[in-house]
């Protein structure tokens, strides 16, 4: 008879291996690559997940870890905290970037979970990366639990991963990580004898462990990569002591800011930028439209959303808003950058410090709703023009009257279909220029006839 395995068909993935010794330190290896944490202790920057009684933590202390998607920006730690968790579940890491890999490498970590019969984490970064028949292919495997899945990526899983996959996963949120999370990874790096510059007699005092914080604008991997190449040229020019200030200037270069033109970032910002304005906070505005622009966000399509901001925020309550705002989109397209920006300063300033009124918007909205529920009713007779004699025939244009000969210049007569009737979809406000109007609207709709 064949041996009773009646035993090992009880646990499909055997926890006979207790989590091995960390690996030995190459100091060959990036400053931010030897002082990836490698415990959930030495994580930093994520309270929120963290924290004593925080669902990730609950998970990671059960022992039972299920497959999760991680989100948050660049440098925020997801890449750490998979490895970590990892550790923690007692489990094989197999790491593969969806930038390379593809179905086949993913089916050859599966065949090796399965042949070695050991628990799995196949850990996916930027998950966004892979098309939906390479999502699809992960699902039976993630389903029937032969792998956990941990998936890492800097966009909104909502808009990037499938539903099915997204059903089956825990999604996480990172956040970027604050200066004061990365001003102790800062010293915890130059102290560290082991892994860290303890060894180099490079220091850092609090005004360049500000300065490599601020620029790395929360990314943990620039900031100790910042913090590795500052050191560097101090021990080639210099030699060991403080870093200077023109050091770390030297080795930060120019400030990238975290933007993109058609992800997730970019429509937080622009989405920053309308309700600032909408909000009547210009400095605020300037903020996000400058943010923009350092970014490399094309102008032209900033001046658009403040054409339409005009329109639809403004209106009639200051008329000269369109106006301004049309002259900036042209100044754009004819001049160009960067003397455009003052132009969009302009106009920001402008946009942001005038009085509001969507009323317009409105009225076309309730305007839409009533075609929609009335459908294409005839024109009344009177507003046809009869240009052949049939027509006139037909009583097109008939006792119409040219508002021009009028006394006041209105004629009473209603010019909506008898069907709609008397309703109204235009409500100005009392708002800046549009109160004259409104007052103006009142007179005529008082003397319209039914």
């Amino acid at each position: 008879m064949p041996p009773d395995d009646s035993q090992d068909s009880l646990e499909l993935f055997p926890s006979e291996a207790s989590p091995s010794p960390s690996p030995p330190v190459d100091p060959r290896a990036p400053l931010a690559e030897r002082m990836r944490p490698r415990t959930l202790e030495e994580v930093v920057g994520q309270p929120d997940l963290l924290r004593e009684g925080a669902a990730l933590r609950s998970l990671a202390d059960s022992d039972s870890l299920p497959s999760l998607i991680l989100w948050g920006p660049p440098g925020c730690g997801k890449t750490t905290l998979a490895r970590v968790l990892a550790g923690g579940a007692r489990a094989r890491f197999e790491p593969l970037s969806a930038v390379t890999a593809g179905v086949k490498e993913i089916r050859e970590v599966v065949a090796r979970a399965r042949r070695e019969r050991r628990r799995t984490v196949l850990f996916l970064d930027e998950l966004h990366r892979l098309n939906r028949a390479q999502q699809d292919s992960l699902l039976p495997h993630v389903e029937a639990g032969t792998v956990t899945l941990i998936g890492a990526t800097t966009e909104n899983p909502s808009f990037e991963v499938n539903a099915p996959l997204l059903s089956r996963c825990r999604v996480f949120t990172l956040v970027r990580l604050t200066t004061e999370s990365l001003a102790e990874l800062i010293r915890r790096a130059t102290a560290d004898v082991e892994r860290g510059l303890g060894r180099s007699g490079i220091a850092v005092d609090d005004a360049g462990v500000e300065a490599i914080a601020h620029a790395a604008d929360g990314d943990a991997r620039r900031a100790l990569g910042l913090l590795e190449a500052a050191a560097a040229i101090q021990l080639r020019t210099a030699g060991a002591g403080t870093l200077s200030a023109q050091t770390i200037r030297e080795a930060a270069g120019t400030r990238l800011l975290v933007h993109d033109r058609d992800r997730e970032e970019h429509y937080n910002v622009v989405s920053a930028l309308i309700k600032s304005l909408r909000a009547s906070d210009p400095d605020a505005a300037l903020y996000y439209a400058a943010r923009m622009l350092d970014a490399g966000e094309d102008p032209l399509f900033l001046a658009r959303r403040l054409v339409i901001f005009a329109s639809e925020d403004i209106g009639n309550a200051e008329p000269q808003a369109l106006t301004l705002a049309a002259s900036g989109h042209l100044v754009i397209e004819r001049i160009g950058m960067p003397e455009g920006r003052l132009t969009l300063a302009q106009v920001v300033t402008f946009l942001a410090c005038a009085p509001k009124s969507n009323a317009s918007y409105a009225a076309l909205q309730r305007a839409s709703e009533a075609v929609a529920q009335h459908g294409s009713l005839p024109v009344p007779l009177h507003l046809r023009n009869a240009p052949t004699p049939l027509m006139k025939g037909l009583g097109y244009g008939r006792e119409y009257e040219y508002p021009h000969d009028a006394p006041d210049r209105f004629v009473a007569r209603r010019n909506l279909p008898d069907e709609i009737g008397d309703a109204r979809f235009y409500e100005p406000t009392d708002a800046g220029a549009e109160s004259e109007i409104r007052e103006r609207l009142d007179s005529w709709r008082a003397r319209r006839k039914p």
